[in-house]
Formats: C-alpha cells, structure tokens, sequence
C-alpha cells in the first residue's frame, strides 16, 4: 500500500507536516486541490487521519470510510467538478483556505460552489479535521472560470 503522505508530497522525504511556513502551507493547499480534482476519493481520503472528523455544509463526517462514500455521492452528483483553492491563513498545525469549485447537474445546469475551508492537522500530516462552509450559485457555462 502506498503510505498516505505520498499522495500530498513530492517525494517519501519531503512529507509536509507542521510547524507550517508559508512554503509548505501554499504547497499543501496546491496538493489538496490537485488530489480533489483528481475526483479520486480512494487517494483523497489518504490526506486525512483515519478518525477525522468533518462538517461539510450540513454533514459531519468521521473517519476514512464515512469520507471515502460522501466524495462518491458528491461526485455523482457534480459532473466535471473542477475546483481552485487559494491559502487564505496558516499557523502552527492549522490552514485556512477560500476555494471555489465548478460543476454541472445531470440536467447540464452549471454552479459555481465556493466557501471557506479550516483544516487541522496531526503530527504525521494528516488533517484530523475539515470544517467546510459553502454557498452555491446557478452559472451559465459561459460564466465559467475554473477550468
């Protein structure tokens, strides 16, 4: 099995865990965003400990297994997701990040999805907890600009 960390890193050393700098808090953002564009949930869920816990809009998720079956019911849903995150704030073990992600329902209606993210991190790396608040809003497709 591949160790967790190699998902969100450049190589085996260079595991990026706290104290954070603002090299490796924009690295970890970048990381995040490509695994989750990847609309992969096997290889997102590896970022996180295996009882992280999480609320998302009105969810709250615990450990691995719960995040794995909400990325796939969320990816069912929102066709050609395609996401952007922007670090907003980093300190210690913990990340703040703005993001805004893009996608379209089996009807072809475009959204555009967008919100804050406060992550916190464990020892090793991984995100012991995911508080996400988001807002969408109806787009055409010529409105799209995460592409």
């Amino acid at each position: 099995m591949i160790p967790s960390w190699e998902y969100f890193s450049v190589t085996p050393s260079a595991k990026i865990a706290p104290p954070f700098t603002l090299e490796t808090a924009t690295k970890k953002v970048q990381l995040a965003e490509d695994a989750w564009n990847s609309r992969d949930p096997e290889r997102v869920a590896l970022a996180y400990s295996p009882d992280s816990e999480w609320r998302n809009r009105v969810e709250f998720l615990r450990g691995r297994e719960e995040i794995k079956a909400f990325l796939r019911r969320k990816w069912a849903k929102e066709l050609d997701y395609r996401l952007k995150k922007t670090l907003w704030a980093f300190r210690e073990n913990r990340i703040a990040v703005s993001f805004e992600y893009e996608w379209h329902d089996d009807n072809g209606q475009w959204y555009r999805s967008y919100g804050n993210e406060l992550w916190e991190f464990d020892e090793e790396g991984l995100m012991r907890r995911r508080l996400a608040s988001i807002n969408d809003a109806e787009i055409s497709p010529d409105e799209r600009r995460v592409l």
